[in-house]
């Protein structure tokens, strides 16, 4: 990977100067960064990373990315629908992730996040219904 090497949360900036430096341990400064950064760790294939950013009363004990041969996710792309800051510690991101598995069918996958900040650091809630 070069510096330049454009982010996967499709932002027009270089990986490490976007979501490379969340993964790195800098902190996601709202919910939306937040929200991009794990987009960009499921393209990289980095679960310590999604494990970290997830609330600790949500997430779960372990999470495993590997997957079958031939059954491989290929990211396609993320659109931010909207980003609402309730509060000061409280937020909600509407995005669509696009995803391929093997030689599949493209697939959107729309959510409805919520985030919460502690202890100065955005995690990752759940989805609504």
């Amino acid at each position: 990977m070069t510096p330049v090497d454009p982010c996967p949360c499709g932002l027009a900036s270089a990986y490490i100067t976007c979501c490379g430096r969340y993964h790195a341990g800098d902190p996601a400064p709202d919910a939306e960064a937040l929200m991009r950064s794990r987009y960009s760790a499921y393209v990289k294939q980095l679960p310590d990373y999604l494990l970290a950013s997830w609330h600790p009363d949500t997430r779960p004990e372990t999470l495993s990315l590997d997957e079958p041969a031939g059954q491989r996710t290929r990211w396609l792309g993320l659109t931010v629908h909207e980003h609402i800051r309730s509060d000061a510690d409280h937020a909600e991101v509407r995005f669509t992730a696009r995803y391929r598995i093997g030689g599949g069918s493209a697939v959107k996958m729309k959510e409805h996040s919520r985030f919460v900040r502690a202890h100065d650091r955005w995690f990752y809630l759940d989805a609504l219904p």
